[in-house]
């Protein structure tokens, strides 16, 4: 038995239920303009969507593409023709570089839009049941296809390493981990000084002749060092938990910690070039931390 009938019977997807998606098909495409239009405004939220849709043109053959897509959905024919466009779709997706998660959230609004219209047009509560069922099964089956380019390209990477390379990648994961798991440690201890120096800069502040002035900037400049401290051990976590290495965090604690030297400094007539030195600093980290901002959440 081919693959693809082999998916269809493990979703128990029968012949009924390929009818029912049939019979649904003349409403669903009246529906194709106003879907496409709402799948549109959803995937602009993504953040990132304008990395992959880069200009109209490609827009425009995305729009049509979707379309067709959404109102193949209920063609009635799920055979083997269907599943390799499905999987060419899946390809396209995997050398784009478009990440799963991007098609799992775009499904869930695919779900959600549909089984709202055919609620809207059920003829009685028996029938609205085989219509949803049908319809789940039809979109987990699309989204196990599509999916599946991104298991069998990390699967062909891996197995055409030799024996030797499979070795140092295995231990370079191990060693990796290891890394952040220490960087983790020594986040929580720089969190653990950055406490101590905003408890001795309060203690200064009562204790010795700096002045409340300077006292007061010196303990704000501590609370800020630990302020980034603490952000940037979350974005470590999030880092462990398997997001993306947050650089925008590292140059947030950089910046904090310059800024810090500034107040302090602000209340002294001496060191004006160091002071002139650390604000030209201070500007060109803010301006990386903007192009770190502006690549990972691309304006739409």
């Amino acid at each position: 038995m081919q693959r693809h009938e082999s998916l269809k019977d493990h979703y128990k997807f029968t012949w009924e239920e390929s009818h029912i998606l049939t019979t649904l098909q003349p409403r669903m495409e009246e529906l194709s303009e106003v879907f496409i239009n709402e799948f549109y405004d959803y995937i602009w939220g993504f953040g990132s969507t304008a990395k992959f849709l880069k200009n109209q043109k490609i827009i425009d053959y995305h729009r049509i593409k979707i379309k067709a897509w959404f109102v193949n959905l209920f063609c009635g024919k799920y055979d083997l023709q269907y599943f390799m466009y499905l999987y060419k779709i899946g390809e396209i997706h995997v050398r784009i570089g478009l990440p799963t998660h991007y098609v799992n959230a775009a499904f869930t609004f695919v779900r959600i839009f549909i089984i709202k219209h055919i609620e809207e047009s059920a003829k009685d509560d028996e029938t609205l049941l085989r219509e949803i069922i049908a319809v789940e099964k039809i979109i987990d089956i699309n989204l196990d296809t599509l999916t599946s380019s991104y298991r069998e390209e990390e699967l062909s990477k891996f197995l055409s390493l030799s024996s030797f390379e499979k070795i140092i990648l295995g231990g370079l994961k191990k060693f990796n981990s290891y890394i952040n798991f220490f960087l983790a440690g020594s986040l929580a201890l720089v969190a653990f000084f950055a406490i101590g120096l905003f408890s001795y800069d309060i203690y200064l502040l009562f204790a010795s002749d700096i002045g409340i002035e300077k006292g007061i900037l010196t303990v704000l400049g501590s609370l800020l060092v630990l302020w980034a401290a603490i952000e940037l051990i979350h974005e470590e976590i999030n880092h462990l938990q398997g997001k993306g290495f947050a650089i925008g965090a590292f140059i947030m604690l950089a910046m904090a910690a310059l800024i810090r030297k500034v107040l302090i400094y602000s209340l002294s007539s001496e060191n004006g070039s160091e002071l002139l030195v650390i604000g030209a600093v201070i500007v060109a980290l803010a301006v990386a931390y903007w192009l770190v901002n502006v690549k990972n959440k691309a304006p739409l």
